[in-house]
């Protein structure tokens, strides 16, 4: 009996073992991890293409195909990712998709980090040239140290990946932008290819020479080609630090949490007002933030707040809108490469924190206009000694 038992269990484990293995072809065909970069390159797509990397590494990839469409974003954000794709000791191929995708300003200097560039029909790169939070000409001596800065990052990118630094470089000084076949032709890109499953087969048996170690030769046709999409956590981080959605959560925050102290009670101002001023401390933890635009901001409220409470007649409240609109504008400072806060939401904002302020204000100067009353004389009982005999 304890030999049955024991064979019984021999038996087991090795269904175990067996249930648990691959399949032959998918043992033997090469693996790629695939991450898709869309939209704005910020601290949430930086960590996910992160953990793409540390992913390819631990599962011992053949690549990794990182898909593109992005406008540009954060230059500190776009630092980091840069950075992980050079150190990645998996091959990095970027695919700029779908039809129509871009890999424009700090995609470029994404693009041009990764091993193999790649472009989808219809596609462009380029217009890296250093602008202001708001979109403007930086200007002045700062403008050529920032530009100058960024031509020497570009070119050791392509250099780096044998490509046309040149062009790179007028990408970066004269904002110039070409489509995939011209920048094929010009070295910028590497290759041109209609899917995913042509690109790997253009690319497969390529030398590569890489940072870590000697060259490595991709073997990447057929490959299985596992998706590795962004957390759901980044997802929201993502949602959060775009600068208008972080901007407007500390406007709700701010104006819950005064119609929370003008009507004490009320309780579902207060609740909106601290779970926004919550989320919107997770949004700029994430983002350059400008504390001058900050204090800017919290002295314009203070502002309204004072006029509410004091006879002005409205001139602090002339004074917050004032100091509102020059502190959104410089509240965001997201570098050469990034976009500020949407200046058609700032102007909204003002316009709607005058609105609601003078009303609000119309109606403290109609109470207090009005004649107090006597309340000692309203506490006295009525003379009713026809009543009393």
């Amino acid at each position: 009996m304890p030999g049955r038992r024991f064979a019984l269990a021999a038996a087991a484990a090795v269904v175990a073992l067996l249930a648990r293995a691959p399949s032959g072809a998918s043992a033997a065909s090469p693996l790629v991890v695939k991450a898709t970069l869309e939209g704005e390159i910020n601290a949430a797509t930086s960590t996910y293409i992160a953990q793409a990397v540390q992913r390819a590494e631990s599962e011992h990839a053949q690549a990794l195909l990182v898909v593109m469409n992005t406008p540009g974003g954060l230059s500190t954000s776009m630092d980091d990712m840069v950075t992980s794709l050079l150190n990645s000791r998996v091959p990095v191929v970027v695919y700029v998709a779908p039809v129509g995708a871009r890999a424009d300003s700090a995609g470029l200097f994404v693009a041009q980090s990764a091993d193999v560039v790649a472009m989808a029909p219809g596609t462009n790169l380029g217009s890296a040239h250093p602008i202001t939070a708001s979109g403007g000409n930086i200007g002045g001596e700062l403008e050529q140290k920032v530009v100058n800065d960024a031509v020497a990052r570009i070119r050791n990118l392509a250099s780096i990946h044998g490509r046309n630094a040149d062009w790179c470089e007028k990408a970066v000084r004269e904002s110039v932008n070409v489509g995939v076949d011209q920048a094929v032709s010009l070295h910028v890109a590497d290759l041109k290819a209609n899917d995913v499953p042509s690109l790997l087969s253009a690319i497969d048996g390529r030398e590569l020479p890489r940072t870590h170690g000697g060259p490595v030769s991709l073997q990447v046709s057929g490959a299985r080609v596992e998706d590795d999409p962004m957390p759901v956590p980044l997802q929201l981080l993502q949602l959060l630090i775009n600068p208008n959605v972080a901007y407007l959560l500390l406007l709700l925050a701010i104006f819950g949490l005064i119609a929370e102290v003008t009507t004490p009670g009320a309780i579902l101002p207060g609740t909106v007002g601290v779970i926004s001023a919550i989320l919107a401390l997770v949004a700029f933890t994430s983002l350059p933030v400008n504390i001058a635009g900050v204090l800017l901001i919290l002295f314009a409220f203070a502002l309204f707040v004072i006029d509410l409470k004091a006879p002005t007649h409205g001139v602090l409240t002339v004074g917050g809108v004032a100091s509102l609109v020059l502190g959104s504008a410089f509240l965001i400072n997201t570098g050469a490469v990034g976009e500020g806060i949407n200046l058609w939401l700032i102007a909204g904002a003002g316009l709607a924190s005058a609105g609601f302020f003078g009303f609000v204000l119309s109606k403290a100067v109609e109470a207090r206009s009005r004649p107090a009353y006597d309340l000692t004389v309203a506490s006295q009982p009525p003379n009713d000694k026809e009543g009393v005999r």
